[in-house]
């Protein structure tokens, strides 16, 4: 594990919101949302409802821009978000996580306590410069984030249809140059 469980979920839960806005949008509907709230069982505060979903919708450009600066501006993103902000850092353990930090009190809205999981997750990114572990996917005609929590840095594309689209490609190429 590079890092500890809740910046890996919250790095994943960034990703997964920041790759829904790819084509074809796959948070739009009241029912695409909820598949996403079990898929990261947040604690808190959960409304549920259209008015949530439309803010989650809205953070994605910020933490696109989040996840995929260089260093230094990711530390003035973390900074930015950080300093807008009330913070109430406590440790807390709930459901099936361990005790970890909750930087923002459970009753507010969710999009804010999301930007601010994900500042803190990428805190733990720019503290051991593994930056280069979230980047754009290896696929030319793919635009999504790849998010590589492997030992070996081996994971360069979004998800298995880009990797399998890729590998097949490759294929291909060897056995028409053979």
């Amino acid at each position: 594990m590079i890092f500890t469980d809740d910046t890996e979920e919250a790095l994943r839960s960034a990703v997964w919101l920041v790759n829904s806005a790819e084509d074809p949008d796959t948070l739009e509907s009241i029912d695409e949302y909820r598949a996403f709230l079990d898929e990261f069982p947040y604690s808190g505060r959960l409304d549920r409802d259209e008015t949530e979903l439309a803010a989650m919708r809205a953070l994605r450009p910020r933490l696109r821009a989040m996840l995929l600066a260089p260093r230094d501006d990711m530390a003035a993103h973390v900074n930015a978000a950080l300093a807008k902000t009330r913070l109430t850092p406590r440790l807390v353990r709930h459901d099936a996580a361990d005790w970890h930090l909750h930087a923002v009190a459970d009753e507010r809205p969710l999009d804010e306590r999301v930007l601010i999981e994900t500042a803190m997750a990428l805190i733990d990114v720019i503290r051991t410069d593994e930056g280069s572990r979230i980047s754009v996917c290896a696929d030319d005609t793919c635009e999504a984030l790849a998010l590589d929590l492997s030992r070996n840095r081996s994971k360069r594309y979004c998800s298995p249809t880009c990797t399998n689209r890729n590998a097949v490609a490759a294929y291909r190429a060897r056995q028409a140059s053979a």
